[in-house]
């Protein structure tokens, strides 16, 4: 099965690299020649546009960004569309909206060409390890043609259901995520102001009941004041803009789910959303000092 990839950044090349050491034939498109070097010097082959790729693969996936992204590289001049075959399935990796989602999928089924979105979750050190989880929604047919690929690149792969559910999966994912750092982050630093040890209150919580990876994890970096991104904040924040979105079509409340967003507003504003999202422990931090 050849597979084809667009999209070579943090997460899209260690993914396609995933591929071609497990024996997969890929190629790959990039904008730029530099982000494909590293794939071809692994053995892929690189196309001339996105529907050169979609014209010579039978499993296409795409590592890009936003909603926007995703629909130019379907749609858009020398796009999947204009090259795609009948019979060809594309996956979309990144955080999309569910509802667009279900509307590229319908464009694309009329060209006999199948969209599966596959959002994942575990960051770059997941996609460098093939560990992700990878959230999916679709046609079955589509999945279980394209499972054979997703178990190079993750773990833990679930088929939830039709269209745009692998998108909503993601969407409760980033909900759950963002308003477990938040609560992290100010029990650590309600610790710190006790003037307790927050790292002996991290311990002892991870021993109990609020353990979670989180609470593991960004705790950690929170205590050592690292905030090398595994996932930008200014990624989160535009996961947690299509969650509100969608919430408000739906004409759903989501108060803690709003609280996030303008935290992460609030971190990207103050120009830290190139730092993990676990970084609005500054911003809990700040807003918690006793005013001069």
């Amino acid at each position: 099965m050849q597979a084809g990839c667009v999209g070579l950044g943090i997460m899209g090349r260690p993914m396609a690299l995933n591929l071609l050491k497990a024996g997969v034939p890929v190629t790959v498109y990039a904008r730029r020649p530099e982000a494909a070097a590293p794939l071809q010097a692994a053995g892929a082959g690189v196309a001339s546009s996105p529907a050169a790729l979609a014209a010579c693969v039978d499993v296409l996936f795409i590592n890009v960004s936003d909603t926007p992204d995703v629909e130019q590289v379907l749609f858009g001049d020398q796009g999947i569309s204009q090259g795609a075959r009948p019979g060809l399935v594309v996956v979309d990796m990144g955080t999309s909206s569910p509802s667009q989602t279900q509307a590229f999928a319908a464009r694309l089924a009329q060209q006999g060409v199948q969209l599966l979105d596959a959002p994942v979750s575990g960051g770059e050190v997941g996609a460098i390890n093939g560990t992700l989880t990878i959230m999916v929604g679709g046609e079955a047919e589509a999945f279980a043609r394209a499972l054979p690929l997703f178990q190079h690149m993750g773990k833990t792969i679930t088929h939830v259901g039709g269209s745009g559910a692998g998108q909503v999966a993601k969407a409760c994912n980033q909900i759950v995520i963002g308003g477990t750092v938040l609560a992290v982050a100010e029990a650590m630093t309600f610790a710190k102001r006790q003037g307790v040890d927050a790292a002996k209150v991290r311990e002892a919580l991870l021993g109990g009941f609020a353990q979670s990876k989180v609470l593991e994890v960004h705790g950690q970096r929170m205590l050592d004041d690292n905030f090398k991104p595994g996932f930008k904040g200014r990624l989160h924040q535009k996961d947690m803009n299509i969650v509100m979105a969608e919430a408000l079509a739906l004409n759903l409340g989501l108060p803690l789910s709003a609280q996030v967003l303008q935290y992460l507003n609030a971190l990207v504003g103050s120009g830290e959303g190139e730092l993990d999202s676990s970084a609005i422990y500054h911003l809990v931090d700040r807003f918690s000092k006793p005013a001069s």
